[in-house]
């Protein structure tokens, strides 16, 4: 068997192989079709500071090789998160970490000094796709200044490994990249959803309830690779890909791109036994063609 141990900052993985945020709940929902302990990492739902309720129903839709979503980040806030989610998720023997967002910079180091006082959760994912409402709503990671402006504050209030998600709706993702590097990040992961739309043309409206939503599965994948490959060119910390896996084929693309870990994300909905399926799939991969370690074929391209 090969080693797929992986670093991404301070945070030890066991594989490579994580659970993408709004897919996988908080884990215990899978609990029942897959042993979690072999899940490399379990990103949980976005968690804010608050309690939010989402978007209005229907908020998902099936498109051809994929998905569109617009839940909008329901969850009842990072206090409930702390004293009723925590507790139940806190000996499990994998990585959790905890998807982050907010509205403001502030928001987001107040809800990441809450997670910073847990003593088993070692990294948040920070979701910079969200609407800046100081600033028109338009998304923090969309500029090089907002994207910084909320690792700034975030770093300020938070010790631990820090990776920020970023959004795939820019013109250059790289400079992205490098101005949440220059303020702390310890890892990036991507990519975020794609702005899309479907229309429902017997009702003549859209078929989400805010018109339009978030674009996720396979349809996205050769994009995401694409990104991922640009970014690890651009930035010396590790990187972590995302979007459309559902192989242990896609997987390994990501990996030859440049990617340290991955997570699956829509796959999940699919099949809830796939995390498991990719990791093992990787390792016979890895034994096949005589590699002993998953860094053989990390940036191999």
């Amino acid at each position: 068997m090969a080693t797929l141990e992986v670093n991404i900052g301070q945070l030890k993985l066991k594989n490579p192989v994580m659970t993408a945020s709004g897919t996988f709940g908080y884990g215990l929902e899978f609990q029942d079709f897959v042993p979690l302990e072999e899940i490399g990492g379990i990103i949980v739902k976005g968690t804010t500071l608050n309690h939010r309720e989402g978007n209005d129903y229907p908020r998902m839709a099936e498109t051809a090789s994929g998905m569109l979503n617009c839940v909008g980040l329901q969850n009842k806030g990072v206090v409930y998160f702390c004293e009723h989610i925590y507790p139940d998720i806190k000996d499990i023997d994998t990585q959790f970490i905890v998807n982050v967002s907010g509205s403001s910079p502030e928001d987001y180091g107040e809800c990441a000094a809450h997670i910073n006082a847990l003593e088993r959760i070692d990294a948040i994912e920070l979701n910079i796709s969200c609407p800046n409402v100081k600033h028109g709503g338009m998304a923090f990671g969309t500029t090089p200044e907002g994207a910084a402006s909320v690792v700034r504050e975030v770093r300020r209030r938070y010790d631990k490994t820090l990776i920020v998600k970023l959004s795939p709706n820019v013109t250059d993702i790289a400079e992205i990249a490098r101005a949440v590097e220059a303020e702390g990040a310890d890892s990036v992961s991507l990519i975020n959803t794609l702005m899309g739309m479907a229309i429902d043309i017997e009702k003549r409206k859209p078929l989400l309830s805010i018109g339009t939503g978030g674009l996720s599965g396979p349809a996205v994948k050769p994009v995401a690779v694409r990104m991922v490959n640009q970014v690890c060119k651009a930035v010396k910390i590790p990187v972590i890909g995302l979007g459309g896996i559902c192989t242990a084929k896609d997987a390994i693309e990501f990996f030859m791109a440049g990617a340290t870990a991955i997570e699956i994300g829509t796959a999940n909905f699919l099949d809830p036994a796939v995390t498991i399926k990719v990791k093992d799939g990787i390792d016979k991969w890895l034994d096949a063609h005589g590699c002993k370690d998953i860094h053989e074929i990390i940036g191999i391209i």
